[in-house]
């Protein structure tokens, strides 16, 4: 096995220019999502270069793909997940251009072991800054029947094990009737009345709601003058909290709040999810203690336990489905914040380059532990089964 491991580093090595040059090209080409067409052709063209097959577009997405390369035996499959799309005016600040080049690196990395069994995957998944097309592409079946899921994210630190926060973005609109302020007690019906009636109801809401539970709003919509009534007022919310089942609670309590809110005032309210609804990342152990194993065998020892992220990941979604891991590995020195111009900058420096290094050979690792440990895919099931 040792000389196995060996040779898939030596071949992350010899490909390392290569997959460096996917990241810092897209990186220079940042595309929003959906819009990711540069990208996609860069990653495909590399995938189809060495012998994998492409389904492009895939569940619909015109930058989502699925790309896979068959061993000379059947076997498990397993699942590298790459993220490429970018922030408005920032950039990669999520560094998403790593993300794209390892999920691909690692999977040619892993093609190229001459006694592969099994099955590698490549799944392209747009629009995770947006609407996390992660979902979509878990409801379309994608990840069914595979063994394992796994990407990385760079981070402030080596975490192979987290958890993420549940999510639904909803959004609200009140409908009024619309009258001169002067003669608003003549029939109007005051939309933002009801909406900023919600907002206090929400206030007291939140004070019945656990360390892990959220609801964060904004108005987006409230009136177009002051001495108009306004007949139409929105907001937008995102509910967060650690499980499912939790978070869908939380939201019926919500809706009561915004249907009182309605009454009071007579208007009449809306709802509608804005966005797609996440589930809560449940970062396989078994496949995490693989991730950190090999960690070490790369001589990587600063390793953080488990960590709950305040936000929330559309990888969650496919944690539900399958065995998965995202994984953080520390870019730099760890004190570049995400979603930032300097964050955007560090991931096209020699901290991301190394970074990128480490991820690509991390996740091949892991995935042959995967391919040919049939007791690991046992342990790495029966948890998935034990969770969900």
């Amino acid at each position: 096995m040792n000389y196995q491991k060996k040779q898939i580093i030596k071949e992350a090595d010899s490909l390392h220019k290569d997959i460096w040059a996917l990241a810092t090209e897209i990186g220079h080409n940042p595309e929003e999502g959906y819009k990711e067409y540069y990208a996609t052709k860069l990653l495909v063209g590399y995938l189809k270069e060495h012998g994998f097959q492409i389904d492009c577009p895939l569940a619909g997405m015109e930058t989502a793909f699925r790309a896979y390369f068959q061993g000379k035996q059947n076997g498990p499959k397993i699942i590298y997940l790459a993220e490429y799309d970018a922030l408005p005016e920032i950039g990669h600040g999520c560094g998403h251009n790593l993300i794209g080049a390892a999920g691909v690196g690692a999977a040619v990395v892993l093609s190229k072991m001459a006694d592969l069994s099994g099955e590698i995957v490549v799944i392209g998944s747009p629009a995770e800054e947006t609407s996390g097309a992660k979902v979509t592409l878990t409801e379309a079946g994608v990840f069914d029947q595979a063994a394992a899921a796994l990407m990385f994210h760079p981070g402030s630190c080596n975490v192979p094990e987290i958890a993420s926060l549940a999510l639904d973005a909803i959004e609200v609109t009140y409908y009024g009737k619309s009258a001169h302020m002067a003669v608003a007690d003549s029939g109007a019906i005051n939309a933002l009345e009801a909406l900023l009636g919600l907002f206090n109801r929400i206030e007291k809401l939140k004070r019945k709601l656990g360390r892990a539970e959220r609801i964060d709003g904004i108005i987006i919509e409230g009136g177009i003058s002051p001495n108009i009534v306004p007949d139409k007022a929105v907001a937008r919310f995102y509910l967060r909290a650690d499980r499912r089942e939790k978070l869908n609670r939380i939201r019926q309590r919500f809706i009561e709040c915004a249907q009182k809110a309605a009454a009071k005032v007579q208007a009449k309210m809306e709802w509608h999810y804005y966005e797609s609804s996440y589930d809560e990342m449940i970062t396989n152990y078994h496949l995490a203690q693989a991730f950190r194993i090999n960690l070490h065998y790369l001589g990587i020892t600063d390793i953080e336990p488990p960590q709950t992220m305040v936000g929330s990941v559309d990888m969650g979604n496919v944690s539900q489905v399958v065995p998965a891991l995202h994984a953080y590995l520390r870019l730099g020195d760890g004190v570049e914040v995400p979603h930032t111009v300097e964050f955007a900058r560090a991931v096209l420096s020699e901290a991301g380059e190394k970074v990128l290094a480490t991820a690509v050979k991390a996740l091949a690792l892991t995935g042959w532990d995967v391919l040919t440990n049939a007791e690991l895919r046992q342990q790495m099931h029966e948890e998935l089964l034990r969770k969900r």
